[in-house]
């Protein structure tokens, strides 16, 4: 009887799942409409007391969007005060909801997997898994690879889509 060889842990194949590589800690979001005089208006000195009594260390370590659910008109330097205050506790901050923060978190994880050695490599970018935001993360991730590896198929290594082959 011939012997069971698993080709696939045996390739070249690099095999790069994001959810690996995108930060987990927790996710907390800020919503400036708890600092509004009736949820829809800015007014200055009542926010700045808002911001000056809020609790910012229960932010700490962990993954802030912030963002207005009413349909006041924000100012931007209300964001900047916000961010001046999250700084020293968040890990990362984001002004919008989960697809904004989701979106940064993904970038970082981009950087992370760019660090690694890929240049020539055959990527399968994996295709499972709870990414948020999935096509924002595959189409980064693909336009940061271009040009440095050999290949980048999309799926799992023993059932991919070919997606780039770098020219001769």
């Amino acid at each position: 009887m011939e012997e069971i060889v698993n080709r696939v842990a045996n390739s070249s194949l690099v095999s790069l799942d994001l959810d690996e590589f995108i930060d987990q800690s927790e996710r907390e979001y800020f919503d400036l409409k708890d600092a509004l005089f009736q949820g829809l208006i800015l007014r200055e000195r009542e926010f700045r007391t808002y911001i000056k009594e809020h609790d910012w260390s229960q932010y700490s370590g962990k993954n802030v969007g912030v963002f207005c659910s009413s349909d006041a008109i924000i100012p931007s330097w209300a964001f900047m005060l916000v961010a001046t205050k999250l700084a020293p506790y968040a890990r990362c901050s984001a002004v919008g909801e989960r697809d904004a923060l989701e979106k940064i978190l993904i970038d970082e994880a981009i950087e992370k997997i760019l660090s690694l050695e890929l240049d020539d490599a055959k990527v399968v970018i994996k295709g499972c898994g709870e990414l948020q935001s999935r096509d924002y993360a595959y189409f980064q991730l693909t336009k940061r690879l271009l040009g440095r590896v050999a290949s980048i198929m999309y799926g799992e290594p023993c059932s991919t889509v070919p997606v780039y082959k770098r020219p001769r």
